[in-house]
């Protein structure tokens, strides 16, 4: 029985090892560390093919490929789930040390210690990788898994149970020696049939888990810029529909900023220096506004900052915004000097409600066609009047028709 149970487990290991490498070899660029877990069940399930083909417990060098194997493959799963959250890891090197150590350690307490110490040895540094991989799936369920806590939890009450009775097995081994690893024994069935659990439980649980990051990359491509990976107006919308739903929500302000002179950037520099300068301006917008601001870039060199903290210092950060921006510098190939842009930012007044943010938008974007008109790289506050707005607009019309796409 123990060995049809580990003929199966091993079956199930080399397949879901298959298609953990075909999953990884669909997602090309990002793995999620799928390759890294076939890698893993492929190990593991020739260490139980070798155990099948070995049959009792004894000393060969198949016995200690198979016990290094075993130590190993925790590890790969643990480098895996690194690269799976974005946390690069090198895997070769660590491996091989830890085999070759591993396999040296084998040999010095076989010979010193006999056979069964060796199994033990294996037994408690298995049940002591569990233990670790157990608390950093609990220190990742706070950081960088926060959003799988569910899924983090069945991992880490599954790698427990295995901790556990890789520790019962420590213990009799040192009770009864070889004898406790014979096929017949109750608790070799057991201790399978829960492998062949975890083999069944693990491999569909990880399918999920990429599809959830696969899932949750295409939402986030949806709400953001290609270029500047700001939000775009999807994307800033939901945003506003998710701050509005809380009861405390504070009202909101629309600070509307246009890059001065853009389309001469563009025709002067090329385009490559136009998206250099665009993204420029964006990361100087998310290092300089205020922790829960929204930021975005609506199209071309229009941005879209909602101050979320009310009226009260939305002025001060479109001066802020204005100032940082104007002392930055974009560096350009072949160009003695570097490039300095200037901003015009037009403020709304406060909106309270989600239906109140195009209105909002409408008396910025009037505000930004003053500012234009006035000479540009200022801060001109919207005036809440809609008539006001619309007059302004055909007056700066008026005055130089180019301000429009300036």
């Amino acid at each position: 029985m123990a060995n049809l149970i580990v003929g199966l487990l091993c079956l199930y290991l080399l397949c879901f090892g298959v298609m953990f490498w075909l999953i990884s070899w669909r997602l090309e660029g990002n793995r999620l560390g799928m390759d890294v877990f076939a890698l893993g069940n492929a190990m593991l399930g020739l260490a139980y093919v070798l155990q099948l083909l070995e049959g009792l417990p004894g000393w060969s060098a198949a016995s200690v490929l198979n016990h290094t194997l075993t130590l190993c493959t925790p590890v790969v799963y643990a480098v895996g789930g690194l690269r799976f959250f974005g946390r690069p890891t090198p895997l070769l090197r660590p491996v091989l040390a830890l085999a070759l150590a591993y396999s040296v350690a084998q040999l010095l307490v076989h010979a010193l210690l006999g056979p069964a110490a060796r199994h033990a040895m294996l037994a408690l540094l298995s049940a002591l990788l569990m233990a670790a991989m157990v608390a950093g799936v609990l220190y990742a369920m706070r950081g960088v898994a926060r959003d799988l806590r569910l899924e983090m939890a069945l991992f880490a009450v599954l790698i427990a149970g295995l901790g556990v009775l890789n520790a019962a097995k420590f213990q009799r081994l040192l009770q009864l020696g070889l004898a406790a690893l014979e096929p017949g024994q109750r608790f070799q069935t057991v201790f399978y049939l829960y492998m062949s659990f975890l083999a069944t439980v693990l491999a569909p649980t990880m399918v999920w888990l990429v599809l959830h990051r696969l899932t949750d990359a295409l939402r986030a491509a949806a709400a953001h810029d290609p270029l500047t990976q700001l939000l775009n107006r999807r994307g800033l919308l939901a945003a506003l529909e998710q701050h509005f739903g809380q009861r405390t929500a504070a009202p909101a302000c629309v600070l509307l900023l246009d890059i001065d002179h853009f389309k001469r950037v563009n025709d002067t520099h090329g385009h490559r220096v136009g998206d250099e300068v665009l993204c420029q301006v964006a990361r100087t917008l998310r290092s300089t506004v205020r922790g829960g601001d929204l930021v975005s870039r609506t199209g071309g060199e229009e941005f879209v900052i909602v101050g979320l903290h009310g009226e009260a210092g939305a002025l001060a950060l479109a001066e802020r915004l204005r100032l940082a921006i104007e002392r930055q510098e974009v560096p350009i190939a072949g160009a003695g000097a570097p490039l300095r842009c200037t901003v015009t930012i037009g403020l709304s007044q406060p909106f309270q409600h989600l239906a109140g943010f195009d209105a909002a938008l409408q008396i910025a974007d009037a505000a930004l066609y003053r500012g234009k008109a006035d000479g540009r790289n200022r801060v001109v506050a919207g005036s809440p009047a809609p008539a006001d707005a619309e007059a302004t607009e055909a007056r700066v019309a008026d005055i130089d028709p180019a301000l429009r796409t300036a």
